[in-house]
């Protein structure tokens, strides 16, 4: 069984840091793209930053040169380091990745259950 679990999240001053782990754990073939999506009190899941394979990386406008997301894929571990945080920055932040299991050919989605960062003074 394929499990997500992030850490990391967490009370922070506005202009601190935080640094987002994703270990991916379960029979795992390969994994795809991996992205971190953030989804605040009555507002839609969105995503903040995008990681292929070949570790190439998206982000949303709003966070540009302030996250930086990395992946370990030898310890099975996405990051999102957050620097220069922001009250808006506030939201659960969720790990997402597309992973190939024994005998399915293609990719799937597979979700964290959260971890909550609050940026307040």
């Amino acid at each position: 069984q394929v499990q997500l679990v992030e850490s990391g999240g967490g009370l922070v001053q506005p202009g601190g840091s935080l640094r987002l782990s994703c270990v991916v754990s379960g029979n795992i073939v390969s994994s795809g793209t991996m992205n971190w999506y953030r989804q605040a009190p009555g507002k839609q899941r969105d995503v903040v930053a995008t990681i292929t394979s070949g570790g190439s990386a998206v982000y949303t406008d709003s966070v540009k040169g302030r996250f930086t997301i990395s992946r370990d894929d030898a310890k099975n571990t996405v990051y999102l380091q957050m620097n220069s945080l922001k009250p808006e920055d506030s939201a659960v932040y969720y790990c997402n990745a597309n992973l190939k299991t024994p005998g399915r050919p293609w990719y799937q989605k597979y979700w964290g259950q959260g971890t909550q960062v609050t940026v307040s003074s």
